[in-house]
């Protein structure tokens, strides 16, 4: 029974390779192996899994709106355990279609493969392709193409990427459509970037999609090492850091098999307001064999909003600030630079006002002589407003790469600006961007990025042509006309720009 288990945790059964029918239809591959291949036994391990993973989230608290999931991908008798924890959390929405992101174990390749239409089949039956969603998504990039030997997988060895979250989906989301797509690898910053603002236009305001990533942890490592590196892979999930995925990747630091394709789900959940993000269960192979020398892991992780946030939170961010609400910002950022100058400590701030407990972006800046002196911000909201403007005052007096730390002797000499950001949105063509009402963002990949404020057109006077020349070379360290290159991504949003000095 053992060696049974390792052959089908290995992936190193043979069988044949699946077959198509009906042009567009995909037979299941892994049945029979992988999970169960008749349908009352897969149906009976599925639903006790979800079974179990109720029990275990029952002290989970209520008003989680879950759009992305992270679940592993091996033999079920490993991996269903973990992944029915997320499916069973998720069940708790309407779910239509599920978006199913995975990865090549066969083939490298540049850009994504989407299959756009029919369907898959599994012992529980068909499921459908979502084929217009699927048609959004295929169409928003000329790297996003289909390749069915990349679903097929290798002579003998299917692709268990996609395969193994179907009868998950069947039974955790009866009657729900698929997009299956497979990112390719080595990965492309700019690749996964254009995946995630692909998700988010083809989803827009459909609130019954969900994200289902499809990946491992570490591999073969010691039960002790694979802990140790999978809790550093995960902890870099659970902040929401892009940056730290990749860093920890790069030096080997973290072990995430399909990093790549978590990465883009990352975005593309931050761009929807799933913002916050959850491991639900982590377990390895060896909770199963025993075999604690040759390990891999698995987790189970949600990327949610708190529906009760988002509620309240409806028709307040974006609103205008009044007056008061402006005054009570200038005062946190001014209490907050001073007090971190004089003493090195932020001071600490509480505040009641629904409209400053927003989660939106915000710069603060800081002038001197009329002259700048200071300014950091974050473009997207990454809590409540009024904490934004707290944050952003210390880093604007002391980390601006640009200046010396604003010193004690400076602070009587300080003007403090803030500007309240929009949710930025990407533009197809720069004929949209309106000069003195539009900040700007420009990036290619994931660490070359720049971002320009609205209020720099205007102070500066510039043409359009050398506002986005001079934000590609200055800010986003690319060359002067890399707003005109394709692959460039593009971003607008507006700011409400208040300060000291009227």
């Amino acid at each position: 029974m053992r060696v049974k288990l390792l052959l089908a945790f290995l992936g190193l059964c043979i069988m044949s390779r699946p077959s198509f029918a009906d042009n567009n239809i995909k037979t299941a591959g892994l049945a029979g192996s992988w999970y169960p291949g008749q349908p009352a036994e897969l149906s009976r391990m599925v639903d006790g899994f979800l079974a179990t993973a109720s029990g275990a989230l029952a002290q989970e608290p209520a008003g989680k709106s879950i759009g992305v999931l992270i679940s592993p991908h091996a033999g079920y008798v490993f991996s269903a355990p973990v992944a029915a924890y997320g499916f069973k959390a998720a069940s708790a929405r309407k779910v239509s279609t599920v978006i199913i992101l995975a990865p090549s174990h066969h083939f490298s390749f540049s850009g994504a493969s989407v299959w756009a239409q029919g369907a898959f089949e599994t012992p529980l039956g068909r499921i459908e392709v979502d084929t217009d969603l699927a048609a959004r998504i295929l169409s928003f990039d000329k790297r996003f193409t289909f390749r069915k030997d990349v679903f097929e997988g290798a002579p003998g060895q299917p692709e268990n990427s996609v395969e193994t979250q179907l009868p998950m989906v069947q039974r955790a989301f009866p009657g729900a459509r698929i997009v299956p797509v497979i990112l390719g690898y080595p990965p492309d910053a700019d690749v996964l970037r254009s995946m995630a603002d692909a998700l988010a236009l083809a989803v827009g305001k459909r609130d019954d999609v969900l994200v289902d990533v499809s990946v491992d942890q570490s591999h073969f490592h010691t039960e002790a090492q694979a802990h140790e590196i999978d809790g550093r892979g995960l902890k870099a999930i659970e902040s929401m850091d892009v940056e730290a995925l990749w860093q920890g990747h790069r030096d080997g630091s973290m072990e995430v098999d399909g990093f790549h394709v978590v990465t883009a789900a990352m975005l593309y959940a931050k761009a929807q307001g799933f913002g916050k993000a959850k491991v639900l269960k982590y377990a390895t192979s060896a909770d199963t064999t025993g075999d604690k020398d040759r390990v891999v892991g698995y987790a189970s992780v949600i990327f949610y909003k708190d529906t009760a946030s988002a509620v309240a939170e409806a028709g307040i961010a974006g609103s205008v600030l009044n007056e008061a609400q402006r005054a009570r910002l200038l005062a946190i950022a001014r209490g907050t630079v001073e007090s971190f100058v004089r003493d090195g400590k932020a001071a600490e701030v509480e505040e009641k006002d629904p409209r400053l407990n927003a989660e939106e972006g915000a710069f603060v800046t800081l002038h001197a002589h009329g002259q700048l002196r200071g300014c950091i911000g974050n473009i997207i909201g990454q809590g409540p407003l009024y904490r934004t403007v707290r944050d952003m005052g210390v880093a604007a007096a002391s980390q601006d790469p640009r200046f010396p730390p604003v010193s004690a002797g400076e602070l009587k000499d300080i003007d403090i600006e803030i500007s309240v950001l929009s949710q930025p949105r990407v533009i197809g063509s720069v004929d949209e961007i309106q000069l003195g009402k539009h900040g700007v963002i420009v990036s290619r990949g994931y660490f070359n990025r720049g971002v320009f404020l609205p209020q720099v057109a205007t102070e500066t006077g510039w043409t359009k042509e050398r506002f986005l020349s001079e934000l590609c070379a200055q800010k986003a360290g690319l060359a002067l006309d890399c707003w005109k290159q394709p692959g460039t991504r593009i971003e607008v949003f507006t700011a409400d720009v208040f300060g000291e000095k009227k």
